[in-house]
């Protein structure tokens, strides 16, 4: 938040590319602290923009965009050019970091793109996320350190994809002749019920529902968005990019994470 530490930054560093990945990214935060995640994930974009305006125009600059932008969806599956409706201070925070990006990119001339991205999860991912919350509670229910997982709604389905790949996604886009936004998916969803079955299947239990307590309140959103799921043919067809990772040994590579780490606490 603070500019002239930002403008010191690229001064200091020099750099031929920025990716901003800094937000408060959390959805339920969101509405619990609507400013800081304005000021953050909204305004925060324009900070940075701006130091690259002021440091060195020629720098190449990505913002991460997010699927909750598509909220309250208009069609199925989203892609670049379906129209924004987000349910969330976040989403709302996210939409006007990717605006503000396309500002910049069509007012200053700057080499400055949105990768939208949908779901992606890695065995890195903060326990304040259901599905770090689903491996990591899976792995102690396994080694007999927990009893039960408490979650909200089973039913939402969300297109998950593995950090890794839009990682590489996201290097691919600062590499093309000119900027421009993609939408980076999997093109297919799963059902956080989906993500529980086969995290405990990934550790030989297939009563999960003996150690799930689902629906509760604590863990529900004044709103929900949709059904996500997104289209990414045109980053297919522009970068060559397409998902590596299946659901499956996504879900299966966060639980055996989360176990080496568990059992790594024992010793």
């Amino acid at each position: 938040l603070d500019q002239t530490s930002l403008t010191a930054a690229l001064f200091e560093a020099e750099p031929d590319e920025v990716y901003n990945l800094a937000a408060q990214s959390f959805v339920k935060t969101s509405w619990n602290q609507p400013v800081l995640t304005g000021e953050f994930t909204a305004l925060g974009v324009t900070r940075v923009l701006e130091a690259v305006r002021t440091v060195n125009p020629k720098i190449k600059f990505y913002q991460a965009s997010s699927s909750e932008m598509f909220g309250k969806v208009t069609e199925t599956p989203q892609k670049e050019t379906t129209r924004f409706h987000p349910r969330s201070p976040y989403g709302v925070a996210k939409v006007y970091g990717h605006y503000i990006t396309v500002n910049y990119r069509e007012s200053y001339n700057i080499y400055a793109c949105s990768g939208i991205c949908f779901n992606h999860e890695s065995p890195r991912r903060g326990l304040e996320f259901v599905t770090r919350k689903i491996s990591h509670g899976v792995a102690r229910i396994a080694l007999s350190k927990q009893d039960k997982i408490e979650l909200g709604d089973l039913k939402p389905k969300r297109d998950w994809g593995f950090a890794g790949d839009y990682v590489e996604a996201m290097w691919m886009m600062l590499q093309e002749a000119n900027p421009d936004d993609y939408v980076i998916a999997t093109g297919r969803n799963h059902s956080v019920r989906e993500f529980v079955e086969l995290a405990f299947k990934t550790v030989g239990i297939d009563n999960w529902q003996k150690y799930v307590v689902s629906n509760d309140s604590r863990h529900t959103r004044p709103a929900e968005v949709d059904y996500l799921i997104g289209d990414y043919s045109k980053a297919q067809k522009v970068l060559g990019w397409k998902p590596k990772t299946s659901f499956k040994e996504l879900v299966e590579m966060m639980v055996k994470a989360d176990l080496e780490m568990e059992k790594k606490n024992n010793s």
